[in-house]
C-alpha cells in the first residue's frame, strides 16, 4: 500500500513535476520563441524594413563571409557583430538565410590562394592589409572584411568595412558594425527585387556624356533600369528619379516647365550642377577666368528653396594634382601638390544618405544658400572642412598657382554647404505666371504632392576619370594620381536608395552602436584602489561569513 504521507514519495513526485514542467516550458518556447534586446541602442535588433524583406524571401539566401582566420581584437569584434547580425537574419527569415565563415588563407598552395583572392576581388570583396605589433614585432596580415551573397543562381560581393578612414581604427570598425545590417540587407534586396525602379538621365543641355558617366551608370544598372531622357519628348511620369548631371547649355522654358510639372506630380530629381565653367583642360592657359554657365535654372531652384552661388570653393583639405616643379637630368620633375579647387568632403549631416561615409572628392564646387520656401524642409548633406573659402566669379584658375605658398589666414570659413536635400510640398515656378508656348496647359499643377529634391553644387561628383592610355573609363571616385578610390559611388548610390526607397530600407543606416571606452586617466589614478577592493574585500567577506556562521552554530548547539 502506498504511503502518500511518505517524505521519500513526496520528494520523488516533486522531482517528477519539476521535470515535466521543464519539458513543457521547452516545448512552448520552441513554438512561441521571443527575444529581448536589453541594450540601450538596440544593437542586437534589426529594423522592421529588414524584417519584412527577410520574411518575404522566396528562396534560400547563402552568405559566405571571408572575415575569418587569425584576427586582432577589433576585427574579432567586427566578426562577432557580423555573426550576430546574420543569426538575426536567419531567425527572422525562417532559416532561409544560411551563412558560413571561410578563411581564405587555408588554400592548399600559394597559387590556389592567389586565384582565390583574385576571384573574391572580381566579386567586389577587396582585401585589407592590417598591421599589428606582437611582442615588439611588426606583423602584416591580409584579411577580407566582406561576403559573397547568393540567391537563385545569382551572386554578388559586398565589402563590410565601410567606415570613415579619417577616424581612428576603433571608430572605423564601430562605424562598419553600424552599417552591417544595411550592407547585407541591401545586397539581398538587389538580388531579390524584381520591381526595378526607373532612372532617367536628362540629356540635351550639354550634360556629361556616356563615357564620363560610365562608372556612374555601371553602378546604377546593378539596381535600377537606366534611360536617357529628353525633356518635352519623353513621358516623364514613368521615371522614379530624374538626374540632371552637369548641364552646360541653357534649359528652354518648355524643358523647365516639363521638369517643374514632373516635380509637382510627385517626381524626384537630383540636380548636380557646376555653376562656373572650370576644367583642368583650361587651367594651364595663362589668364584663364572661370565665368558662370548660362543654364537658366537659377529661378527654378530658387523657387524650390536653394540658390547655387556664382563662386568657387577652395579648401585646405583637398585632392592632389601633378605639377612640373623643375628639371632633373633634362627631364621634367613632377610633384603631387594640393589643389584647393578639389575640396575633399569629409563632413556630413547625420542622415541615412551620408552617415558613416568615407571622404568624397569634388571638383570646382560652388557654395549653396537656402531661401524661403514654404512647406519645404532643407537638410544640408555635404560640407567643406573648417579651413575653406569662396571666390566670387569671375575666378582666376591657374595651375601655376600651386607652386606658390598657401596663406592659411585666407581660409577662414568653416563648413560651407555643398549639397542640400529638399523635402516637402513645392510651389511651381509657373504659379501666377504665363505658361510657356506649346505646353499642355490642361494638366498644370501649382503645388506638388510631398516629394524630394537633392541639389549638389558640383556636376563632377558623378564624373569618372578616363585612362589616357586605354581611353577606358575608371571607376567612379578613383583618383589615378594617388591610386585611391573615394566614396563618390557610395554617396550617389545612397542618394538614389533614399529617393527610391519606399520600404525604408535605407533608414537602417541610422543604426547606432555606442563605444563606451574606459577613462584611461581615471584607471591610472584609481588602479590601486580597485585592485585592493577586488582582492581584499572578497577575502574579508568570506572570513566574516565563516566567523558569523561558526558563532551561530556554537550558540545553537550550546543550548543542548
Amino acid at each position: 500500500m502506498v504511503n502518500w504521507k511518505s517524505k521519500k514519495l513526496g520528494d520523488f513526485l516533486l522531482l517528477a513535476n519539476g521535470l515535466v514542467l521543464i519539458i513543457l516550458i521547452n516545448l512552448v518556447a520552441s513554438i512561441y520563441s521571443f527575444r529581448i534586446d536589453l541594450t540601450e541602442e538596440k544593437r542586437y535588433s534589426i529594423k522592421e524594413p529588414t524584417k519584412e524583406l527577410l520574411k518575404n524571401l522566396d528562396d534560400k539566401v547563402y552568405v559566405e563571409v571571408y572575415l575569418a582566420g587569425e584576427l586582432n581584437a577589433p576585427f574579432r569584434r567586427f566578426q562577432k557583430a557580423i555573426r550576430e547580425t546574420l543569426e538575426e537574419f536567419r531567425i527572422n527569415s525562417g532559416n532561409k538565410v544560411q551563412y558560413t565563415f571561410i578563411d581564405p588563407s587555408t588554400a592548399i598552395s600559394q597559387k590556389a590562394r592567389t586565384e582565390f583572392i583574385s576571384d573574391l576581388a572580381s566579386k567586389g570583396v577587396q582585401p585589407t592589409n592590417v598591421i599589428d605589433n606582437d611582442n615588439g614585432q611588426r606583423i602584416e596580415r591580409l584579411i577580407f572584411p566582406g561576403a559573397v551573397i547568393s540567391y537563385a543562381g545569382a551572386e554578388t560581393g559586398v565589402t563590410l568595412l565601410k567606415g570613415n578612414k579619417a577616424r581612428t581604427p576603433e571608430e572605423e570598425i564601430n562605424q562598419s558594425i553600424e552599417g552591417i545590417e544595411f550592407e547585407l540587407a541591401n545586397v539581398i534586396y538587389k538580388l531579390t527585387n524584381i520591381d526595378r525602379k526607373k532612372i532617367g538621365i536628362v540629356k540635351g543641355h550639354g550634360e556629361l556624356d556616356s563615357l564620363d558617366l560610365a562608372g556612374f551608370t555601371t553602378a546604377l544598372v546593378e539596381v535600377y533600369d537606366v534611360f536617357d531622357v529628353v525633356l518635352g519628348e519623353s513621358n516623364l511620369a514613368q521615371y522614379d528619379v530624374l538626374v540632371v548631371a552637369k548641364p552646360t547649355k541653357p534649359f528652354s522654358e518648355q524643358d523647365k516647365y516639363a521638369l517643374d510639372q514632373y516635380i509637382m506630380k510627385g517626381g524626384r530629381v537630383i540636380f548636380m550642377i557646376d555653376k562656373l565653367e572650370a576644367s583642368m583642360d583650361s587651367v594651364s592657359r595663362p589668364g584663364y577666368l572661370a565665368f558662370p554657365y548660362q543654364q537658366e535654372l537659377d529661378d527654378q531652384l530658387f523657387k524650390y528653396g536653394v540658390r547655387i552661388n556664382m563662386d568657387l570653393i577652395q579648401d585646405r583639405s583637398s585632392g592632389k594634382y601633378p605639377v612640373v616643379t623643375g628639371q632633373t637630368g633634362g627631364k621634367p620633375r613632377m610633384q603631387l601638390l594640393d589643389w584647393p579647387f578639389f575640396p575633399l568632403v569629409n563632413h556630413y549631416a547625420d542622415h541615412p544618405i551620408t552617415r558613416n561615409l568615407d571622404a568624397v572628392v569634388s571638383k570646382f564646387a560652388s557654395s549653396i544658400d537656402t531661401v524661403k520656401a514654404l512647406g519645404v524642409k532643407k537638410t544640408p548633406l555635404l560640407f567643406t572642412s573648417q579651413n575653406a573659402r569662396t571666390i566670387t566669379a569671375p575666378v582666376s584658375v591657374n595651375i601655376n598657382d600651386l607652386r606658390q605658398n598657401v596663406d592659411p589666414s585666407k581660409f577662414e570659413t568653416s563648413y560651407i554647404p555643398l549639397g542640400y536635400l529638399l523635402e516637402g510640398k513645392f510651389t511651381s515656378l509657373y504659379k501666377n505666371r504665363f505658361l510657356p508656348n506649346g505646353v499642355d496647359k490642361t494638366s498644370f499643377e501649382a503645388e506638388s504632392v510631398p516629394t524630394k529634391i537633392i541639389v549638389i553644387a558640383d556636376g563632377d561628383l558623378v564624373r569618372n576619370e578616363i585612362n589616357p592610355r586605354t581611353q577606358q573609363p575608371q571607376p567612379l571616385g578613383f583618383d589615378p594620381f594617388i591610386n585611391i578610390t573615394f566614396a563618390n559611388q557610395d554617396l550617389v548610390m545612397n542618394m538614389f536608395a533614399f529617393m527610391t526607397d519606399e520600404n525604408g530600407l535605407i533608414r537602417t543606416r541610422n543604426k547606432e552602436v555606442k563605444i563606451r571606452p574606459l577613462d584611461k586617466e581615471k584607471i591610472a589614478n584609481e588602479k590601486l584602489k580597485w585592485q585592493t577592493i577586488n582582492l581584499v574585500v572578497p577575502v574579508v567577506l568570506l572570513i566574516a561569513y565563516g566567523i558569523i556562521r561558526s558563532l551561530l552554530r556554537k550558540k545553537k548547539y550550546s543550548q543542548f
